[in-house]
């Protein structure tokens, strides 16, 4: 199709009103004759798994997962977040690079314009292999455990890939263990279930094994990154000869593995830590029997098997291209010049190259670009030819860097010539350094500096440390042609520069220092996490001095103190002529930053004296660091470096079960290589249905406010919308939802009482469509007062009504003022913890389906739930729950957060569905989801505790409030399991627990893994360090002298029995840690380092198992069927969400009926299969559903007895059943269990029944590291052991005590909500809202299950009467997590010692690095300190104050 085609007709003067003066032309008119004689098409050509696609005028509104994902059979590819902040769209382009070499490029879906993929060949999962046939690294991953969920797993198999192919050169594999963990090839991937660890393992292992490589630490001080290398010998010739270098090489597998113990010295620094002096060893996972027996289970990998590059393409000429409608026009130039000629046509034109920034702008804020450039196929600005004789090198003085090069590109260039150049280069090391921390690597492949400028963020990466080199950008436009700029005065205002409307940035120029310039340039980013995220402070420092070492000129530039990248005039001023070595020099320049960046208190973005304190720290840094680089002093700059992670290691203690033939057998999780190769079917997956319609929701823009109006008549006229609905659109009485009480609206009802609230759904023929309508909904609002945080409530006397306590001891008959003033010491004090926001990769999610004739409907929802579900779309449909029937085949990610939260999205798409007699989609976008599903409560507890002068606990009284957000949800119930937590292993003789529920004005808060007892377990280590530093006892022995004995009684009354094995475990682990000489080598080492220190803790959890008050939840049934060729159908009523749900049902049926799990189908969960199911929560998804199919294989078995003894013990099941059919035995059993002996009663003072089944205990040592001039850390080493029982399937366990440790590491230290003051949530994507990544869990990490007592026998765990006397885990470890948080505050407290702070440590989670900076409180913390002015408030609200 022509390009010129797809235009809308330009306006004819005679059509237009006289005498009305003719208009400004419109960009049809400005750009037709460019059209007509540059861009002469409007397809799209390019390849897509090794299949030819091409595209004839696509959608303009389409990203590149838009088309993928409108393809039926290229589901794989994920929308995480849509804002390239997660990976999960993660896929590979492969190039053409000079030289006839290829690159692959992980990019991120969901932001790469569709049209830059013309010309190229794109791999997604489905081209790396299949179930039948996966690729090894699929396999690998899969049968490493390196899935659970599954949803983030094809991004993640799509970066290794990337790394992988490019690596290939000289007919073999360059890889070493820095390259898959420390360069960033997978920090723009993140995964919520696993813990990361089994992922690194599997692509480690993949690398030795598969490969034949070697993982070698490089030595060198900034390695290079090997995205650019060709691969073209990789590659399978156009004939199907393989290339010589590989085909000739062997494709079997070498003995041995990365983890085996090696003599090796290439070996050795794998397991070296810069940050452990002294007790870091190699540390694998497996042990040497199942590492055999799993290098015998991998297909050996063959290179010659990769898919080749499309031949047709080497010989690929590029096209101007151009496409579009009435709305938006691409265009795809293919020379500097034609670029040029568009921005002259048309100055507003946006030029997009990742388009990393632009599409966020358009899905976030909403902008509306008329005409879009994609620029990256243009050679001019990304081409470079660099120096390569010694000549060249020696006389350098500038580089010239194409502005649209990319910056992984870009990186490897900084790294490459520093090499070559040494600290005459120092300024491309530091732009180098601030580029590895740039955002994700499939951000890094496509964005480049240009870009980066031209954004004109306040806090870029790249400006500070370009200014300070004094770098200057090159500009050309049509009239002016090219003229350079000093990037110092490039920066206007806020996101404003010089570069004109028309104007292009071509290249972006370096200065190069002779070799004899003394001079040296660095630069800095703080950060909320290392690596993928937004700067809270950058800086660029350059210093040149005379011979004598007096400055001659001092660049001090800065990111995030300003509306733009700043210099720090008075600091610069402050050092020119000064002896730089020199104290005074130091003093001075410290003293003008100051004057400098004078923050206000409520300066937009907060933090004002964290980022002041940051500009003097950086600084000091800088100065240390240089002072001894230059050679000015002989002291050494060791105690002042960054912190920088090593290569992670650690163990599982490995053990399979005796006694059984499939339970407690190591096997995968069942989807797992489904997973890895995409063709795990999740909500959004499942193939369009017939007329099938889309929907977006209108959510209120206020906290609080009466609706005055709603106008929809803008949305329903935009294209391809059907309809709408809202509060008309359901019955009387039924709008009401709430898994305990309905005191929710479905739809708001003259009366909005959160930001983000539901007032309506549009639906339209498209998701796009229906968003885009949706945001043209116009709503009027009156707006009210708002309470958003605790304090708030607590003033305003705002709580939903609970009113449930716990008493213990004196407390039952009154107040416990006589036991207090009995005790020795009496400590106070208020202890608070932020909330969590679920962060699931799949969002909530629903598809309906409506039978017309007989009313009944069909619904896939991504729910824990299927029940409450089912329950509330009859009442809104206004049919019986019989007429409804909910279904789940997996979910990706829940965590609690779709145990009630999911209820409204399939209560949405029912109505719409039985409105329009057609199927309805909905799946939320990530800012929606996090918007509306609410998260972990945020909670404060004020507490008075009493006790004798050796630290024993004597009485307690204690007040918890949680944020409950505007509806009830489960709020109650959390606040339940949070009371009966709050002493964790510890005995209090007397105590009065009080839980108050605060009704806020911001979204209504819900489960979280954990479900209230973290947060309690939180409360009751922060009063035991209280307690420890009170008394000047040992926090150890004070957690010794207070756990619990067989007898004791808890706060609601039940007995602590023979099953605690708390102070076994805390023995155990002790002595396998060596923590006592750890301990002690911290104090050596905090000690002899001012600005590191160290902390290392240990601490214990016991955490209940049942649903606690809610007693009828705790029952299951299951439903398993037998058919006469021997297969086995299995349904139960829990929900598989990457906990291995079904795995493990299929090894209990197994091993109930004496079959292998491969004969085992467990299919999707159902309500037409198993009624009244209990949500999959509350750690007893294996407990019930587990004995529900034991109960009914049991029954099966019993029938099939006289079979069994006719045929053998170990007949084939289909001989079996089909005799059995013959006569006419019943071969389906409905089986049920209900969990026996528990029943607690609220009130019951005097002979309660238990509340716990059983409790699953576990202990944790961690050590970390900490950077007391940023806050920064490291988690060095962590240590693991939890009672499991006897585990059903002991590598999903051990995945889900790692992943819940991570997920409880990022709970208290990193993850941080904040909300603005209008009461809207600020932290809405992974782009404001920061989960661990790869680079966040513990470099030694170590996990290990209770096998035996301290006296070596072996523990029995019958007494259970639980599944296979298993254990509940999903839940448990997460409170383990807090290990780093109070080891972190051990290290605060061994700076503040240093400093002189005699003050006690209030420290509240999560421990972020801001807090962790001001806290040590040292000078510079105190000259930051910034005070507000009267009526002065904060930016943002944290809620949980």
């Amino acid at each position: 199709m022509a390009a010129a085609d797809i235009l809308p007709k330009p306006l004819m003067a005679d059509s237009l009103p006289e005498p009305q003066p003719r208009p400004a032309p419109s960009a049809a008119e400005a750009l037709t004759p460019l059209i007509r004689s540059t861009y002469r098409t409007s397809e799209l050509c390019f390849f897509v798994n090794g299949r030819r696609v091409t595209i004839s005028n696509p959608n303009p509104d389409w990203v590149l997962l838009d088309w993928i994902r409108a393809q039926d059979n290229l589901k794989g590819t994920k929308l995480g977040c849509g804002e390239g902040g997660c990976g999960a769209c993660t896929v590979v382009l492969q190039t053409i690079e000079k030289g006839r070499q290829l690159r692959h490029s992980a990019v991120n879906a969901c932001l790469f314009p569709l049209v830059g993929v013309d010309g190229k060949s794109l791999i997604t999962i489905e081209g790396l292999g299949t179930v039948a046939r996966p690729h090894p690294l699929q396999e690998r991953i899969a049968k490493m455990h390196g899935s659970q969920c599954g949803f983030c797993t094809p991004g993640i198999v799509m970066s290794l890939y990337a790394l992988v192919r490019n690596s290939y050169r000289d007919g073999k594999f360059h890889l070493s263990a820095s390259d898959v963990e420390m360069q960033g090839h997978l920090d723009g991937n993140l995964c919520r279930c696993t813990g990361y660890k089994p992922i690194l393992e599997a692509a480690k292992t993949f690398i030795v094994e598969d490969l034949k490589g070697d993982l070698v630490e490089d030595s060198d001080s900034f390695p290079l990154v090997d995205d650019d290398v060709g691969d073209k010998p990789l590659q399978t010739s156009a004939n199907g000869n393989g290339c010589g270098a590989s085909s000739s090489g062997s494709c079997g597998r070498p003995g041995g593995c990365c983890r085996d113990p090696s003599t090796s010295s290439s070996r050795s620094s794998v397991a070296r830590m810069s940050s452990r002096d002294s007790t870091a060893t190699l540390a694998t996972s497996m042990n040497s029997s199942e590492k055999a027996s799993l290098s015998n289970a991998f297909a050996p990998y063959d290179p010659t098997a990769e898919s080749i590059f499309p031949p047709s393409l080497w010989k690929y000429e590029q096209r101007p291209i151009c496409f579009g409608d009435g709305r938006k026009i691409w265009f795809r130039p293919t020379t500097l010049e034609q670029l040029v000629e568009l921005k002259d046509a048309w100055p507003s034109a946006k030029i997009v190259g990742g388009a990393s920034e632009t599409q966020i702008e358009i899905r976030f804020k909403k902008s509306e670009y008329r005409v879009c450039v994609y620029a990256s196929d243009i050679e001019e600005l990304s081409s470079f030819k660099g120096p390569e004789t010694d000549d060249e090198l020696r006389t350098l003085s500038e580089l010239s860097i194409p502005g649209n090069m990319p910056l992984s590109k870009v990186e490897e260039l900084c790294a490459t010539l520093f090499l070559k150049l040494g600290p005459r280069a120092s300024a491309l090391q530091a732009l180098g350094k601030q580029l590895r921390y740039f955002a994700g690597r499939q951000i890094r492949n496509v964005a480049s500096l240009a870009g980066n400028l031209a954004t004109a963020s306040p806090i870029s990466d790249a400006a500070p440390a370009l200014i300070a080199a004094g770098s200057t950008v090159t500009i050309r436009t049509r009239r002016e042609g090219s003229y350079d700029v000093p990037l110092s005065t490039f920066f206007v205002k806020y996101r404003t520069t010089q570069l004109p409307s028309s104007g292009v940035i071509t290249h972006i120029k370096i200065p190069i220092p002779s070799p004899e310039t003394f001079e040296t340039t660095k630069a800095y980013k703080q950060a909320k996490r290392k690596d993928d995220d937004i700067a809270i402070v950058t800086a660029g420092f350059r210093v040149r001095l005379n011979q004598d070492g007096v400055v001659q000129q001092a660049t001090f530039a800065f990111g995030g103190m300003a509306p733009t990248t700043t210099v720090a005039t008075m600091a610069q001023e402050a050092v020119l002529g000064k002896p730089w070595a020199d104290g005074n020099t130091k003093e001075a320049a410290i003293s003008a930053l100051l004057e400098d960046f004078n923050l206000s208190f409520g300066v937009p973005g907060g933090m004002a004296q964290y980022r002041k304190t940051l500009t003097l720290s950086l600084f000091f840094r800088f100065w240390n660091e240089s002072v001894a680089e230059l050679g000015l002093t002989n002291a050494g700059y060791e105690n002042i470096r960054e912190i920088h992670r090593e290569i992670s290691t650690g163990t599982r203690d490995h053990f399979v079960s005796s006694g059984t033939k499939v339970v407690g057998r190591e096997i995968p999780h069942l989807s797992a290589l489904k997973h890895c190769t995409g063709e795990a079917e999740y909500v959004d997956d499942m193939p369009l249905q017939k007329g099938e319609l889309h929907g977006a929701i209108v959510l209120s823009t206020k906290a609080h406010a009466k609706l005055l109006a709603v106008d929809w008549s803008i949305a329903l006229e935009m294209p391809g919308v059907v309809g709408y609905i809202d509060k008309d659109s359901v019955p009387h009485g039924s709008n009401d939802w709430g898994p305990i009480r309905a005191d929710e609206p479905l739809f708001a009802i003259d009366e909005v009482h959160s930001h983000g609230q539901t007032i309506g759904l549009v639906y339209a023929e498209t998701a796009l469509q229906a968003q885009a309508a949706a945001s043209k909904v116009r709503v009027t609002y009156e707006p009210l007062s708002t309470i958003l945080t605790i304090d708030e409530a607590i003033k305003a006397g705002s709580f939903h009504e609970h009113g449930k306590q716990l008493k213990k001891g004196a407390a039952i008959q009154g107040p416990l003022d006589d036991i207090f003033a009995k005790c020795d010491h009496v400590f106070e004090g208020t202890t608070k913890l932020g909330g969590q926001e679920h962060f699931y990769l799949e969002t909530n999610a629903a598809l309906a389906i409506p039978h017309i004739e007989d009313g009944s409907m069909e619904i896939y929802a991504s729910t824990q739930n299927l029940a409450e579900n089912q329950v509330f779309v009859a009442q809104v449909l206004g049919v019986p729950m019989s007429r409804v029937n909910m279904r789940v085949r997996r979910l990706g990610g829940a965590y609690g957060g779709k145990e009630s939260r999911s209820t409204p999205i399939a209560m949405l798409v029912a109505i719409a569905a039985r409105k329009e007699h057609r199927a309805v989609r909905l799946m939320l976008n990530r800012d929606e989801d996090i918007a509306t599903s609410g998260q972990r409560h945020p909670m404060q507890c004020k507490w008075k505790i009493g006790t004798d002068d050796n630290g024993v606990l004597q009485c307690l009284d204690i007040d918890i409030y949680n944020n409950a957000g505007y509806s009830l949800d489960m709020s109650g119930a959390v606040m339940d399991r949070t009371c009966t937590h709050i002493e964790n292993c510890y005995n209090i003789p007397h105590a009065w627990i009080r839980g108050w529920l605060c009704k806020t004005n911001t979204v209504s808060n819900t489960a979280f893994r954990g479900f209230g007892g973290p947060q309690a377990m939180y409360f009751t280590e922060s009063f035991m360090s209280a307690i420890s530093e009170g008394l000047g006892v040992d926090v150890d022995e004070l957690r010794v002298r207070n756990l619990y004995k067989e007898g004791d009684w808890t706060p609601f009354l039940q007995q602590i029995d023979i099953d605690f094995h708390v102070p076994t475990m805390l023995d155990q682990l002790s002595t396998k840690a060596d923590y006592e000489n750890r301990k002690k080598e911290v104090g050596i080492f905090n000690s002899k380092n001012r600005y590191r220190k160290r902390g290392i803790c240990k601490i214990p959890t016991k955490f209940g198992l049942s649903f606690a008050t809610a007693l009828h939840l705790n029952q299951a049934a299951a439903y398993v069927r037998i058919y006469e060729d021997g297969s086995i159908l299995l349904h139960h009523g829990g929900t598989e969400m990457g906990q291995g749900l079904y795995t493990k049902m299929c090894q209990v049926a197994a091993e109930e009926l004496n079959v292998s799990v491969d004969q085992i189908f467990n299919k999707d969960s159902q309500t037409d299969q198993v009624a009244n199911p209990s949500p999959t929560a509350a750690s007893s998804g294996s407990d019930l559903n587990g004995m529900a199919v034991k109960n009914a294989c049991e029954q099966l078995s019993e029938r099939l007895v006289p079979y069994r003894k006719q045929f053998g013990d170990n007949a084939p099941m289909s001989v079996i059943a089909h005799a059995a059919y013959r006569d006419r035995v019943n071969l389906a059993a409905n089986g049920f269990w209900k969990m026996p002996k528990i029943g607690y009663k609220w009130g019951n003072y005097k002979d309660p029944l238990p509340m716990y089944y059983y409790f699953t205990q576990g202990v944790a040592i961690t050590e970390v590291e900490l950077d007391v001039l940023t806050g920064d850390h490291t988690v060095l080493r962590t240590d693991i052991m939890m009672d499991v029982g006897r585990s059903i399937n002991p590598s999903i366990d051990y995945g889900q005590i790692e992943g819940a440790f991570v997920q409880g590491q990022g709970l208290f230290t990193m993850e941080e909500s904040l909300w603005t003051r209008q009461g809207e949530l600020f932290t809405r994507g992974p782009g404001t809202y920061k989960i661990p990544g790869f680079s966040d869990i513990p470099q030694v990490f170590n996990v290990s299950m209770l096998r035996h007592d301290s006296s070596g026998n072996a523990i029995s765990w019958k007494h259970l009467r639980s599944i296979q006397s298993s254990k509940g885990i999903g839940e448990p470890p997460l409170f383990l997590g807090s290990t780093v948080f109070f080891a972190l505050r051990e290290a605060v407290k061994a700076a503040r010692e240093m400093n002189g702070v005699k003050e006690p440590l209030f420290l509240n989670a999560p421990a972020t690095p801001e807090k962790l900076r001001l806290a040590v409180g040292d000078e510079f913390a105190k000259r930051a300190a910034v005070i507000p002015r009267e009526g002065e408030t904060n930016f943002f609200v944290r809620i949980e104050d």
